[in-house]
């Protein structure tokens, strides 16, 4: 049994991490330290980082990311591709403009005109790990860097020789373990409600909805990165894959358009809630609904 929680704050959010029994106090270090460099190197809200030299490159420049950035920016060439480009990381310059920047102003601001949306595909040019831009960009990690980072803390346990645990990075979840483990899918409208049960064993389970970081009437921090707005048809997705960075990202590829592009280019389970009601729910998804 997981009798045993370790909590901690982590990139702008709450975690917890449940094991058998307490975690040694340098495996706990190991952990925060593993958290600071990944917030140091893809956080956009800290003026230390990567990401912030990235959006003050004037004359743009190449970065080179640590090696394992890879693995997320192969993610997103598969998941924008997926999604016509609706998901692509560069949406950061939106949310700014629409007021979720590093001050958390929550004020939206116009667009200056004439000003062309940046693409993932088009302004980015990409080698592993190495970004090159030829302007200022302000890239966003929100679609698949909290799922990665939650894989990264699993592999800290793992190699620490733990067989059982749930990491909990504030919604995105991976189960290690020989017994499954009952989650609730919270309801968007309700948050003492659930609309049903996920059954999660060794796998990554995350969830998105529009109701979380929102503001003003319409406003909230799932953007189509074509439009630069605010999704407005799908409320609340959950998808279960065998990692959480992949569950992660799509958990924001189901707020567009149909899923049958995404399960064919991925494979997953999931749930997912639209503005008017109705749920809609994969054949294989492993839980019970009310």
């Amino acid at each position: 049994m997981l009798t045993s929680r370790f909590e901690l704050d982590a990139i702008g959010t709450s975690w917890e991490i449940d094991t058998p029994a307490p975690l040694h106090a340098d495996i706990r270090k190991q952990i925060l330290d593993t958290v600071e460099r990944f917030d140091s190197v893809y956080s956009r809200f800290r003026k230390d980082s990567m990401v912030t030299a990235i959006s003050q490159a004037v004359e743009g420049g190449s970065f080179t990311f640590p090696s394992e950035a890879a693995t997320m920016f192969d993610l997103y060439d598969r998941l924008h591709a997926a999604t016509d480009g609706a998901v692509d990381p560069l949406v950061g310059q939106d949310l700014e403009l629409l007021g979720y920047d590093r001050e958390y102003s929550l004020v939206p601001r116009e667009r200056e005109e004439g000003l062309l949306r940046p693409s993932w595909h088009r302004d980015v040019i990409r080698d592993g790990s190495q970004l090159t831009i030829r302007r200022p960009l302000v890239v966003d990690f929100g679609a698949v860097g909290k799922g990665y980072l939650v894989d990264v803390v699993a592999g800290v346990l793992d190699k620490a020789g733990l067989g059982d645990f749930i990491v909990d990075g504030s919604g995105d979840m991976r189960h290690c373990g020989s017994s499954a483990t009952a989650v609730g899918l919270e309801h968007p409208f309700d948050a003492e409600m659930v609309i049903g049960v996920a059954n999660l064993n060794n796998r990554s389970l995350c969830a998105s909805a529009s109701n979380r970081r929102r503001w003003g009437d319409i406003l909230h921090h799932v953007l189509d990165g074509r439009t630069g707005r605010p999704t407005t048809d799908v409320i609340a997705t959950w998808a279960v894959a065998a990692d959480t960075a992949t569950a992660d990202g799509l958990a924001t590829a189901l707020f567009f358009g149909s899923a049958s592009r995404l399960t064919s280019a991925f494979d997953f389970s999931f749930v997912r809630m639209f503005a008017d009601g109705r749920v809609e729910i994969s054949d294989d998804f492993d839980g019970v609904f009310t």
